[in-house]
């Protein structure tokens, strides 16, 4: 008797979600992925091959290329014009043109830090760059100039005989580019300056200013001096210890700063005495190339026929670095060590107005020191290590000064990568290192739950940057890093997230990327280093996808099953090459390499080519649209699966099928 034929069973995938490198291979879903890269899971039935990335052109054709190593990749929008700009590792900056496709320079060679630098937008009127050691500076799209502005003003002498209020000039910045003149007002009582308040700031003071007081009906003109904000650091400030007794006028004490170790430019105070005490020190020149306060000696002498004594002094010393900026409300941010520095009201320069003013989160939630700022959804968001903060509900009080509401909103998830942090529809997503997660409203959560199997093999050593991108027409939040790809080495890849699903890129040897808005479309732009790329913009260029699908047990876990036949449904718009091998928990078959090309040979079984008019190799193609790859499969194993790759563009994977014979148990 002729033994009964085994009865073949089928499988079907068409559902398709999102990667998952979490689970086992053999534990994930049916419709999941254990790899998808290059390959977008959009739908039922719909994976779409993603394009590759294009070489950025100027208006002259040329590939755009900086002059130097890019260390940070930002985006900007001037006036109708929207910008990338690189901060390079010789501390020049230059710019891409979206609009006009033209490249300029910012800033030459050593303006700026060769790491470390941040920026943020501000209206659409000029971006507001923090320099880690150098400082703040503000680009209009033209013109670059330092947000060195107006500080404290010390009354020296009060002069005598005023019978109205006098007039006062603060001089001009030394910058003639982008500059703002500050202004002040001075009050009289008892016919004697009691007092000045700054009204502007100003900005492009690279020195401290004059201060020249004058009129008013005065016997004796007043005189005051300036300080300078500028955040640089290697600065030094003094702040009084004893104000002693008996001091009567300011031009007589000497304030001597000294340094053990040396300084670039020496530090000078000037001395303000008030009621016969030294109630202040204003900096003149707060110095530069100081790196500990220990190492400062603050000597006060006083050089009056009868001196005052007793006053003493201590010198600080400025080590904070800028970590990041932010524009929120119509201000400048800045964060520094543990405390967050805002602009006047009315000013993104002036951090010494009335309405200016600093807050030192002291909460032990924030360990360390502040890592970024984030402005969105009408937030200002303060991420430590561990931690996130919120700045909210900013008004100005009857009597000028900022009030503001401090949330801490996660006392345990935050980010070191400032680069990483992005809003993304109504929620704030950062990655650290161990997971990306989404902020809302006062809310944490993990999003990344997918990707567990991925970070162990992260190299946080190299960037993680990220950004907006519409693929598709899907909003997208992508996340770029460097990835110790256990099957092959080191390399730049992107996570992309849309409608809680998670998929993998590779558009080259990306070191940075930025999400650039232009003509209502989000791109994303990377660099390599001193070249310019768009991402996702080369449809018709061949992109390297692989699709892992599960290990599927078919039905029945514990059975056996020997793999006939797998076939691939997909859409077509060109010739496509797709290499496949079946899977099972112990190996991969042979590879089978199938596509949609027709080859020709003569009798001699030789390969005819044809060619057009232009002399071009045309492709004759089984299908353009709709095509079924099939083939006989050899394989065993208790779990079945594909892993397909293609270095083809511009298709859509439609269904995976599978035949299979049960064979036996265990």
């Amino acid at each position: 008797m002729a033994a009964a034929e085994q009865k073949k069973s089928y499988a079907v995938v068409k559902n398709f979600t999102s990667l998952n490198t979490k689970a086992n291979r053999t534990a994930i879903k049916e419709d999941e992925f254990a790899w998808i890269e290059n390959a977008m899971p959009i739908g039922h039935g719909n994976i779409k091959i993603i394009p590759a990335q294009s070489v950025v052109r100027d208006s002259g054709n040329a590939a755009v290329a900086f002059g130097n190593t890019i260390t940070t990749l930002v985006s900007a929008n001037i006036d109708v014009s929207d910008y990338v700009v690189g901060f390079q590792s010789n501390g020049a900056a230059q710019y891409f043109n979206v609009t006009t496709s033209t490249v300029g320079n910012i800033a030459a060679t050593g303006t700026f830090s060769s790491t470390g630098v941040t920026a943020a937008q501000y209206k659409n009127q000029r971006v507001i760059i923090g320099d880690p050691d150098k400082g703040l500076f503000s680009w209009d799209g033209g013109n670059l100039s330092s947000i060195g502005s107006v500080g404290v003003i010390g009354i020296r002498n009060a002069g005598a005989g005023y019978t109205s209020t006098p007039s006062i000039t603060i001089s001009a910045p030394q910058e003639t580019t982008g500059n703002v003149q500050a202004t002040a007002t001075v009050t009289v009582t008892a016919n004697v300056v009691t007092a000045i308040t700054l009204t502007n700031g100003g900005q492009g003071y690279t020195a401290a200013p004059t201060v020249t007081i004058s009129g008013g009906g005065a016997t004796t003109n007043a005189t005051a001096v300036a300080s300078l904000v500028t955040f640089k650091t290697g600065t030094v400030s003094v702040v009084m210890n004893t104000l002693g007794t008996g001091y009567t006028n300011s031009s007589n004490v000497t304030v001597t700063i000294g340094d053990l170790t040396g300084w670039t430019t020496r530090a000078i105070g000037n001395a303000i005495v008030s009621g016969g005490q030294i109630t202040q020190v204003i900096m003149t020149n707060a110095g530069a190339g100081y790196t500990a306060a220990s190492n400062v000696t603050v000597v006060i002498t006083d050089s009056s026929p009868t001196p005052g004594t007793g006053a003493t002094a201590t010198a600080i010393v400025n080590t904070s670095q800028i970590v990041d900026v932010a524009t929120f409300s119509g201000r400048s941010w800045v964060a520094a060590g543990r405390t967050v520095y805002y602009s006047s009201a009315t000013s993104v320069s002036d951090f010494t107005s009335v309405s200016a003013g600093s807050f030192t989160i002291t909460d032990s939630t924030l360990h360390g020191n502040i890592q970024a700022l984030l402005s969105a959804n009408n937030f200002l968001y303060i991420f430590g290590d561990d931690s996130i903060n919120v700045f909210s509900d900013l008004r100005v009080s009857s009597t000028g000064v900022t009030l503001f509401t401090n949330t801490n909103v996660s006392a345990s998830i935050g980010t070191k990568r400032v680069y990483g942090i992005f809003p993304y529809f109504r929620s704030v997503l950062f990655m650290n290192d161990y997971g990306m997660y989404a902020l809302v409203g006062s809310t944490t959560s993990k999003i990344s739950d997918q990707l567990d199997g991925i970070f162990p093999y992260i190299d946080f050593t190299k960037p993680v940057t990220g950004g907006q991108v519409l693929l598709n027409s899907i909003l997208c939040a992508a996340f770029s890093f460097t990835y110790n790809d256990p099957l092959s080495s080191a390399r730049p890849i992107q996570a992309v997230f849309f409608e809680k699903k998670w998929f993998i890129t590779s558009q080259g040897a990306l070191t940075y990327v930025t999400s650039v808005p232009f003509s209502g479309v989000i791109n994303l732009y990377g660099t390599t280093g001193t070249d310019l790329y768009k991402l996702y913009s080369n449809t018709s260029g061949n992109v390297a996808s692989t699709i892992r699908t599960a290990l599927m047990p078919m039905g029945d876990s514990i059975r056996t099953k020997q793999a006939l036949k797998f076939g691939i449904e997909a859409t077509l718009t060109n010739a496509a090459t797709i290499t496949v091998t079946v899977d099972s928990e112990a190996g991969s078959s042979p590879i089978y390499t199938l596509d949609n090309i027709v080859t020709w040979y003569n009798n001699s079984f030789t390969t005819i080519t044809w060619k057009n008019n232009s002399n071009v190799t045309i492709a004759w193609l089984t299908s353009n649209g709709y095509a079924l790859y099939k083939s006989d499969a050899q394989q065993y194993g208790k779990y079945l699966g594909l892993t397909i790759t293609s270095n083809s563009a511009g298709f859509v994977y439609n269904t995976f099928e599978f035949e299979h014979e049960l064979r036996v148990r265990f």
